[in-house]
C-alpha cells in the first residue's frame, strides 16, 4: 500500500531533530502511527495483542526495559501505560540527545482525575517531549486538490497571480469528500459505499466503545449518539449548550448539563470534538463581538454520519452542506498552516459582521477567510472580510497609541471552479486548489 504523503511528515522530521522526543496526538484513525512509522528505526505497540501483558507488567515493573532499541524509538498508543511518560521524559535528560522517541496516542491523559501513581505522569514533559496534532488527511494530501494556491506563497507574496487557476472539484466531488472525510483507509476501500463506510463505523466505535474507555467511566452509546447528532445539527455556528441539551432532552429526559458536559468533554479528550474560538479585536464594544465557541468537528465525515446524511441527501440540501462545507475548509486550514504556527478563530458581532475564520500565524500575520460554497454568495463573504478590515483601520486613526495590525489577507473559500483576485483586493479562492 502506497505511502500518502502527510504534511506533518516535515514538521515530525523538524521535531525530532529540535527535541529528545515527539508525540503525536489527534483523532483515531487519522494516521498518526503510519506517519510516525515512516521515521521510527524501531517500534513497540502497547495494543499489540500477543504481546500488551507482558508489555504492560515490564511498564509496572521497570518501564526503561521498552525504551531499547534504535532510535527514533516509536511507541504506540502509549497512553495504555502513562508511566512511559516519564521513562521517556527521564531518559531524554540522560542521554542527551534529540531524535530518540515518537509518542503516539488518540486520547488525552487526565492526570489529575488519576490518583495512582503508576498511571499518571509526574512530569510535563516540557522542553523535552514536544506535542505536536495530527488531523485527518486534507483534500491535498488525498490528492484531491492541485494544490496550485499555497497558503504560504500567499502570505509570502500578495503580489502572487491566482487569476485562472481552477479547481478540479465540482461540487458533487466536494460532498462526497466530506462525507466520506479524511481517513486514510477510505482512500484504499474498493467501492464508494466502503468509502463512506468508514465514517459510519468510526461513529459506532466512539459510542459504543471508545467514550467509556477513553476513562474508564461507563456512559450510554445512546445519549452520545444524541450528543453528537445535535452538535452535527448545531455545526459551524454559535448555539449555547442549553439548546443542544434541550435538543437531546426531547428524547432523553434525564440527560442534565453536569451529563452533557462530561459527554463531551470525554469526546474532546478523543479528539472528536474541537470547538472553535472567537477572535475578540477592539473594533466594538466587548459587549457587541460574541465570544462564544463555534461548534465543530474535527472532521466533517463525522458530523455527517451523526446526521444520518448521505451525499445524495446533501446534494438535494445545500445549506445544510454549507455548514459542512465550512467544517471542511477549518480541517483543511488547521492541516495547511501547520508548517506556519496557525491557529484557527473566527469572528463574529451582534450587527451581524462576521469572518468565519480568522487564521493567525505565529509571527502576528493574520486572513480575514469566509466560507461560501457558491458563487452567489461571495459578494456578501467579500463585503463582511472587507468592513472588518475597516474597522480595524478606523479604529487605528481614533487611537494610534496601539494600533491593531490590518489583515494580511482577505479570502473567500469557495466551492466553485475558478480563483480570482477582486478589484478590491479580496482573493476568491477554490477549496479544491489550496494546499500548505
Amino acid at each position: 500500500m502506497e505511502y500518502l504523503k502527510r504534511i506533518a511528515d516535515e514538521q515530525l522530521a523538524l521535531r525530532l531533530d529540535a527535541f529528545g522526543a515527539v508525540q503525536i496526538k489527534g483523532p483515531k484513525w487519522c494516521g498518526k502511527t503510519t506517519t510516525a512509522e515512516q521515521q521510527a528505526k524501531s517500534i513497540i505497540k502497547l495494543q499489540d495483542p500477543d504481546n500488551r501483558a507482558g508489555y504492560l507488567a515490564t511498564a509496572r515493573t521497570k518501564p526503561s526495559i521498552l525504551l531499547k532499541g534504535d532510535t527514533p524509538r516509536l511507541i504506540d498508543e502509549w497512553q495504555d501505560a502513562p508511566v512511559l511518560w516519564d521513562a521517556v521524559r527521564n531518559a531524554v535528560d540522560e542521554r542527551h540527545q534529540t531524535g530518540q522517541f515518537i509518542l503516539t496516542g488518540s486520547t488525552v491523559i487526565d492526570d489529575g482525575k488519576n490518583k495512582d501513581e503508576g498511571n499518571r505522569r509526574m512530569h510535563t514533559g516540557t522542553g523535552r517531549i514536544s506535542p505536536m496534532t495530527m488531523y485527518p488527511m486534507s483534500l491535498y494530501e488525498s490528492r484531491e486538490s492541485n494544490g496550485e494556491i499555497s497558503l504560504q506563497t500567499l502570505f509570502g507574496n500578495k503580489g502572487f497571480d491566482i487569476d485562472g487557476i481552477t479547481s478540479p472539484l465540482s461540487v458533487e466531488e466536494l460532498i462526497f469528500a466530506a462525507c466520506r472525510g479524511g481517513w486514510p483507509a477510505s482512500l484504499n476501500a474498493k467501492s464508494d459505499k466502503a468509502k463512506l463506510f468508514i465514517a459510519k463505523d468510526y461513529l459506532n466505535v466512539i459510542c459504543d466503545e471508545d467514550i467509556s474507555r477513553v476513562d474508564d467511566v461507563k456512559r450510554s452509546p445512546a445519549l452520545a449518539r444524541l450528543i453528537l447528532r445535535s452538535y452535527a445539527r448545531n455545526l459551524c455556528t454559535l448555539t449555547q449548550k442549553t439548546k443542544m441539551l434541550a435538543d437531546v432532552s426531547v428524547e432523553m429526559e434525564t440527560a442534565s448539563m453536569t451529563t452533557f458536559d462530561d459527554y463531551v468533554g470525554a469526546l474532546e479528550k478523543l479528539f472528536v470534538l474541537e470547538d472553535i474560538e472567537a477572535w475578540c479585536p477592539a473594533i466594538r464594544s466587548a459587549t457587541a463581538i460574541k465570544s462564544g465557541k463555534k461548534r465543530c468537528f474535527v472532521d466533517p465525515s463525522i458530523a455527517v454520519a451523526a446526521m444520518g446524511a448521505s451525499p445524495a441527501s446533501l446534494e438535494l440540501d445545500l445549506r445544510t452542506f454549507g455548514f459542512i462545507f465550512e467544517c471542511m475548509c477549518i480541517r483543511d486550514l488547521k492541516v495547511y498552516s501547520q508548517s506556519l504556527g496557525g491557529k484557527v478563530s473566527y469572528y463574529r458581532d451582534r450587527y451581524g459582521l462576521e469572518s468565519d475564520i480568522v487564521l493567525h500565524l505565529d509571527d502576528g500575520r493574520y486572513a480575514l477567510i469566509e466560507c461560501k460554497l457558491g458563487s452567489r454568495d461571495i459578494e456578501d463573504g467579500a463585503k463582511h472580510l472587507l468592513e472588518i478590515q475597516r474597522l480595524i483601520q478606523q479604529k487605528n486613526e481614533t487611537e494610534k497609541q496601539a494600533p491593531l495590525r490590518e489583515p494580511d489577507l482577505l479570502i473567500v473559500i469557495t466551492g466553485g471552479e475558478f480563483a480570482y483576485a477582486r478589484e478590491d483586493g479580496v482573493k476568491v479562492i477554490p477549496l479544491g486548489c489550496l494546499k500548505d
